[in-house]
């Protein structure tokens, strides 16, 4: 993946997306292969600081408010300044709950402030894992909008996702099956749509023992 990049992951659950930006990260080691991340072998913690990482199960203290997680996750990358906690607060719609503690908070407003504590310190690279489960269209819009303007910064962006036109790349059984845009995936499958085409990869595919 190449810097300014947004690189999406799509596949069914237990396909290896998860596992893959764990990888990454380096919460896992690989049985086989190595990963390098921003030039460095992982696991590395002395890069961490420059990747924003959002799990897919939130990962927020529930007896804090959300400008107190955002601040304790930015804090062990360096801290950051108050003013960009307050423009990520307004990008996802939470100024108005900034003070709430967590455990007050919706579902979707809890995926929003999770979000938060991955953009706000304004990484180079940014590991989302399902970013957009629960979050109401309209908003949806607005993060994939800001991930643009993020990539057009330089910042590069892996993003898994149960929804077809983010894809990028396709996974099943932990293996990246086929890749490329919207447009050369359905060129290439010969199909309409982008589910299609998955089951047209998927089809092509082995099985693997279990």
């Amino acid at each position: 993946m190449q810097p300014g990049e947004i690189y999406g992951l799509v596949g069914p659950n237990g396909s290896g997306k998860t596992t893959l930006i764990r990888l990454l990260i380096g919460l896992l080691i690989p049985t086989s292969g190595s990963i390098t991340l921003l030039g460095r072998s992982m696991p590395d913690k002395g890069i961490l600081s420059q990747v924003g990482y959002m799990t897919q199960a939130s990962a927020l203290y529930e007896d804090l408010t959300v400008r107190e997680n955002m601040v304790f996750f930015a804090s062990m990358c360096g801290g950051v300044q108050r003013e960009k906690v307050d423009a990520t607060l307004r990008l996802v719609d939470l100024a108005g709950r900034a003070n709430s503690l967590v455990h007050t908070l919706s579902g979707g407003m809890k995926q929003r402030t999770s979000l938060t504590c991955a953009l706000v310190h304004h990484s180079r690279l940014l590991l989302l894992d399902e970013p957009t489960v629960g979050i109401d269209p309209q908003l949806r819009a607005t993060f994939w909008a800001y991930f643009r303007d993020l990539a057009t910064s330089g910042v590069t962006l892996v993003i898994s996702s149960h929804v077809m036109d983010e894809a990028l790349g396709f996974m099943r059984q932990g293996r990246l099956i086929s890749e490329g845009n919207a447009a050369s995936l359905r060129a290439e499958a010969e199909t309409a749509t982008l589910e299609a085409a998955f089951l047209r990869f998927s089809a092509d595919q082995p099985e693997t023992p279990t």
